[in-house]
């Protein structure tokens, strides 16, 4: 794949794909430009060739800080956005679940809402000790419906999933790895990507076809249950775009208030 990205990197070194989120001066925020381009790439290894794994990673403190703001204020008042943002977020989580090779994730920082998502999406994450892994809609007034309710009962269990989803308070990299909702875990931020590479390389090593169903028969499971749990908080939270709650919770949080809230 040749054509430039605004929002990632893309490299394609013998069977290990990269996928880089490069905006670190945005905190790696996941809007619909990003999501866009990721989409295109993950869509594109449905079939994916030559390559065996896919690695994705991210550039400076942060791995991604979520979505953006203002780009859920524009989608409030744009219903035909709004229906645009949905069926993103649909091809988004799908298509880590379709990936048709091994995902290893490098979270060398915090990671949030979508960011967070797609993370645990992944087949293998190896997390820097530090990073916190979030999923604060319920903060900013929405339901946490792109993936959220999918992929933390799957990574945590339900109880851990309703403490941190209903309140919107992080987990530490070192409890999530004891939960086993992160496979390895490093002492450094720039440790991360060096051990997902190698684990990548170990994967790219194995019989190919063998790895692949291997991994196609384990996200039956994500995909069967995204039928249910996936597409109805997505249909909520399209639901909840209506309420005035929410202009309130993402006006409060831009200025950094307390809300005032008044829908019951």
């Amino acid at each position: 794949m040749s054509r430039e990205f605004k929002t990632i990197r893309y490299e394609v070194d013998g069977p290990i794909a990269r996928l880089t989120l490069t905006r670190p001066e945005l905190l790696n925020r996941l809007d619909d430009i990003a999501s866009e381009e990721i989409v295109e790439i993950i869509e594109g290894l449905r079939r994916p060739g030559t390559v065996r794994v896919l690695v994705m990673a991210s550039t400076g403190n942060a791995f991604s800080a979520g979505g953006d703001l203002d780009e859920v204020r524009r989608l409030i008042d744009d219903y035909q956005r709004r229906m645009d943002a949905w069926d993103m977020g649909r091809r988004l989580i799908y298509g880590m679940a379709e990936i048709a090779v091994p995902t290893v994730i490098a979270l060398q920082g915090d990671v949030y809402g979508l960011g967070t998502s797609i993370v645990l999406s992944g087949d293998i994450i190896v997390a820097s000790r530090n990073a916190r892994i979030g999923d604060p809609h319920v903060k900013v007034g929405l339901t946490a419906g792109d993936g959220g309710t999918l992929v933390w009962p799957a990574s945590f269990g339900m109880a851990r999933a309703k403490r941190h989803l209903l309140t919107g308070d992080p987990i530490g990299a070192e409890e999530a790895h004891r939960l086993g909702g992160v496979s390895d875990l490093v002492d450094k931020p720039e440790d991360a990507l060096p051990l997902a590479l190698k684990i990548a390389g170990k994967i790219a090593d194995l019989p190919p076809v063998a790895v692949q169903f291997t991994k196609r028969a384990l996200n039956h499971l994500m995909k069967k249950a995204a039928i249910d749990a996936f597409e109805f908080s997505m249909a909520l939270e399209q639901y909840g775009m209506e309420r005035r709650d929410l202009r309130e919770a993402v006006d409060a949080f831009k200025e950094k208030r307390k809300p005032v809230y008044h829908d019951l």
